[in-house]
């Protein structure tokens, strides 16, 4: 089997899958359950066969769209060491967290549903991964958002999951806008009607309308870094991230590992090239990352849900590759804090899954406590992906998130300030977190009872709990990362790495000396519990629009659009038409008589009109 054939099975293989769950297997949990995990696995084996074999090069199905020179949009798969990567993330991560859902959705409803959408979801990541343009990546692009949609919406019964699902898609759209906008402008600029492209070898190669015009160029790379703004929730469009959190937790968990939210990091990193050759472009991704950076962890201290820290947690990670992605040094800088990322993040969130089951679906911290030594093995996998995210040396994260401070500690000092703090605050809602779950006593009748969860569920922790810790080793680092880009240490004085372990340090103490053995939380902020109030001044828009604006639309609708120019002209011709019905009196001396009226009145005019 040639490596095209592979590439096209990996690609399809769960999408086949999710089509049988729909239309064949409905009845049937475990042939649900199987056919979404054998597609996982295969997924997992075709992508480190592409990977082991460096399996490079653009494999052509066919033309989607084809009208000549004029347009053209292949449906081609784009293999390099960039795809190739994120292609073994994505596929090594996706069975693990599918094995999961077998213990996890177990007495849930809409099992073979859920399983559907995995699989659909799965199918719709791996086309943004391998697609070789940017209109093949925006359409898949898309069906995550569908893909998500039913995804969190799987409790669509409750108000609130069909409430989040759909602000997920509506926002989605809000950056996907300014995308399709990014690439029609990409477009144009390498040709347009007359051999314009969309292929990501064409655009990262600066077209000369934007040598010319590097106004132009800033503008076509900022709408480009909507969708991420988008995707990868940046601020100010970070709200539906945590509001997705009303999904099954294995879909939290893909969500924010390797799948949609990493997809918006993955677009800067294949458009890497043509950003940082836009000094622009770049100082804007990079402080758009810092500020969500900052902003997500402080809004993740005052959070009780315990998926909802965790989901501020992505957002502040995510900022982090943004701006890792700004400070134009290397592709590789983002994707190396991704692939870290994805293994201890997912685990965080497998573990918080381990943790609900065993609460009996109550996720309210302030709820839990005493947990440790009820549920060991979920304590001990939590504590490697808590110390991985907090940046603890020796863990995955700490090789990765170091790397990209010291790097703007080199480029952008201002910038270096911001991601520190974020830095600090990270250790301290992780450890909060961690005291108030698994430390002191149980402050609930479920925390008194909790168990173990299933081995199902406690293996996939213990696999993921390995790269957690030495995914950021440089063994991976040069395995997969020596092809994209440079991940050289940056030449920084060396108080620099000490100022990172202090803020490690400081939080990780502050956490534990003011959350040990305490009944509530002792920092109420209302400005931080409410998310700085953003969830409201949206509530607020959607509602003048509602009531103003969409009134106004009606308003000019029903009297003007409707009123005046259909009905209004409607009603002109027929009056017209009904006076004119008295000049057909059917008698011919009248018409002569009406002729002769008319002959005298052109004379006139023709005689006194100058």
């Amino acid at each position: 089997m040639n490596l095209s054939t592979i590439a096209w099975i990996t690609l399809f293989v769960p999408l086949v899958a999710a089509a049988l769950i729909l239309f064949v297997t409905r009845a049937s949990k475990p042939l649900a359950a199987g056919l979404a995990i054998l597609s996982a696995l295969m997924t997992t084996i075709g992508g480190w066969i592409l990977f082991a074999k460096s399996a490079d090069g653009v494999y052509h199905g066919f033309n989607w769209v084809d009208f000549g020179q004029a347009l053209s949009i292949p449906f081609d798969l784009a293999l390099d060491p960039l795809s190739r990567t994120m292609l073994v993330v994505v596929t090594t991560i996706a069975p693990i967290v599918f094995i999961y859902s077998i213990g996890y959705m177990k007495e849930e409803v809409g099992y073979w549903r859920f399983f559907a959408g995995l699989a659909l979801f799965l199918f719709s990541m791996l086309g943004i991964v391998l697609a070789n343009n940017l209109v093949m990546m925006f359409i898949f692009w898309e069906l995550v958002g569908v893909s998500s949609y039913i995804l969190i919406g799987h409790y669509f019964h409750k108000a609130s999951a069909a409430d989040a699902a759909k602000q997920a898609f509506l926002v989605n759209r809000i950056g996907d806008f300014g995308f399709m906008l990014g690439i029609l402008l990409f477009w144009i600029a390498t040709g347009g009607p007359e051999g314009g492209t969309f292929t990501f070898a064409a655009i990262n190669h600066p077209a000369p309308i934007f040598v010319q015009n590097p106004a132009l160029l800033a503008v076509a790379v900022i709408l480009i870094f909507c969708g991420t703004v988008g995707k990868s929730a940046q601020f100010p469009l970070h709200v539906w991230l945590p509001n997705s959190m009303e999904g099954p937790t294995p879909v939290s968990s893909l969500l924010h590992a390797a799948t949609m939210v990493a997809a918006g990091v993955y677009l800067l990193a294949r458009i890497f090239p043509i950003l940082s050759s836009s000094p622009e472009a770049s100082e804007i991704v990079a402080w758009t990352g810092a500020i969500t950076a900052l902003g997500a962890g402080i809004l993740a201290t005052q959070q009780d849900d315990i998926k909802g820290i965790l989901a501020y947690s992505t957002i502040s990670q995510l900022g982090y590759m943004v701006t890792g992605a700004g400070l134009a040094v290397s592709a590789a800088l983002p994707m190396f804090h991704l692939f870290t990322h994805a293994f201890f993040k997912c685990l965080l969130f497998l573990t918080a899954g381990s943790v609900i089951l065993g609460m009996h679906h109550e996720q309210n911290i302030w709820k839990m406590g005493g947990l440790k030594g009820k549920m060991p093995i979920t304590f001990l996998t939590y504590c490697c992906g808590m110390l991985a995210l907090s940046g603890c040396p020796f863990f995955s994260g700490h090789y990765s998130k170091d790397l990209i401070m010291a790097c703007s500690w080199e480029h952008h000092r201002a910038i270096f300030w911001v991601v520190v703090i974020a830095a600090g605050l990270t250790p301290f809602y992780m450890m909060r977190q961690a005291m108030v779950v698994f430390f002191g006593k149980p402050r609930s009748e479920h925390s008194e009872h909790a168990h173990e969860s299933p081995l199902v569920m406690t293996i996939p922790l213990i696999l993921l709990a390995i790269p957690a810790v030495v995914a950021g080793y440089p063994f991976f680092e040069h395995l997969f990362f020596h092809e994209i880009g440079s991940l050289a240490e940056p030449e920084v004085p060396s108080f620099v790495p000490n100022i990172f372990l202090g803020v490690f340090l400081a939080g990780l103490a502050l956490a534990f000396v003011l959350y040990r053995n305490v009944e509530k939380d002792p920092i109420r902020i209302p400005f931080l519990e409410n998310r700085f109030y953003i969830d409201d001044l949206y509530f607020c828009i959607v509602r003048v629009i509602q009531g103003g604006f969409a009134r106004i639309c009606s308003f000019t609708d029903r009297w003007f659009i409707d009123g005046i120019l259909v009905r209004g002209s409607a009603t002109l011709v027929w009056t017209i038409g009904f006076a004119l019905r008295f000049l057909q009196l059917g008698n011919i001396q009248a018409y002569a008589l009406f002729f002769g009226i008319g002959v005298v009145g052109l004379i006139y005019l023709l005689l006194h009109v100058r």
